[in-house]
């Protein structure tokens, strides 16, 4: 490259030689007296002199632009570098055109790493809150105004993973109990007696508040109807045993037994009221 700039350099002033010579002959074929000559020599100086310095200071303004143009590059870039964490982009050897176009590529690069980032954040902290309103946790502690690193983001990911396999978890753990407090509800002819109860019972399974102490709550009820199941069961065969005594000591006939039979083998409050009944008639006999 630098051998060819001292060929253009050696051909212009090698042209300006010649240029220079054909002029004094012109002037001297015209006629023109040496001290126009000399006059007009020094206008050709002027005019090339004229035109070299104002193409030298076109090029001094497109310098001051294109580094004025870096420096800003590079000042963005430092902030991004802040923002997203991450080392600053180093490079030498470089032609100050080459810089600022790789300034400037690198600088679109970050700006999109950046804006990623926040798009990731702010799809994670949506989906936390949905979370959160299911699950009555508390949210993931992280800044929402500033750009994320990678590591908080693998970290909000994973965090949000193994909430959501608990979500999944109290879930099924929630239909499961509700099934079975139904299931008791119905034996025992019990309707919901308290604003839970109702909530359990006839409340949307997804709107379902599946946080630990409603869990807690659940089983504490499921546990409550199968003790008060298990005593009428207790008490529905003491019954039975003393109807079977009685129906032995009267020596009742097996046709009259078999209509009582359904009473007999079901726990529910009305088949006990009639159990309670039909022990008093056979008591008073």
């Amino acid at each position: 490259m630098l051998r060819r700039l001292e060929v253009h350099a050696a051909e212009s002033v090698a042209y300006l030689n010649r240029a220079l010579v054909r002029l004094q002959d012109i002037w001297e074929e015209i006629g023109i007296p040496e001290e126009q000559r000399l006059q007009r020599t020094n206008d050709v100086h002027k005019h090339i002199k004229g035109l070299l310095d104002l193409m030298i200071a076109e090029e001094e303004e497109l310098k001051k632009r294109v580094l004025k143009s870096i420096e800003s590059c590079r000042k963005e870039l430092s902030i991004l570098y802040s923002e997203l964490q991450m080392p600053p982009f180093e490079e030498d050897g470089c032609s100050m055109l080459q810089m600022e176009k790789n300034c400037r590529t690198h600088l679109e690069v970050m700006k999109e790493h950046k804006k990623q980032r926040m798009e990731e954040l702010k799809g994670l902290v949506v989906k936390d809150r949905e979370l959160c309103d299911v699950m009555c946790t508390t949210p993931f502690c992280i800044n929402q105004d500033s750009v994320p690193s990678l590591t908080q983001l693998e970290s909000y990911r994973a965090y949000l993973d193994d909430l959501t396999k608990e979500k999944e978890h109290r879930r099924k753990e929630f239909v499961s109990i509700k099934k079975e407090i139904i299931v008791c509800m119905d034996d025992l002819e019990q309707q919901p007696e308290t604003s839970f109860e109702t909530d359990v019972i006839c409340e949307d399974e997804e709107a379902f508040c599946l946080s630990n102490d409603n869990i807690a709550a659940l089983k504490l009820l499921l546990g409550q109807l199968q003790n008060r199941k298990a005593e009428n069961e207790l008490l529905c065969s003491g019954y039975r045993t003393k109807i079977q005594e009685l129906w032995e000591r009267l020596q009742i006939p097996q046709e009259d037994r078999e209509i009582f039979s359904e009473h007999m083998i079901n726990t529910k409050k009305r088949n006990m009221e009639a159990v309670q009944i039909y022990l008093l008639i056979y008591d008073f006999k």
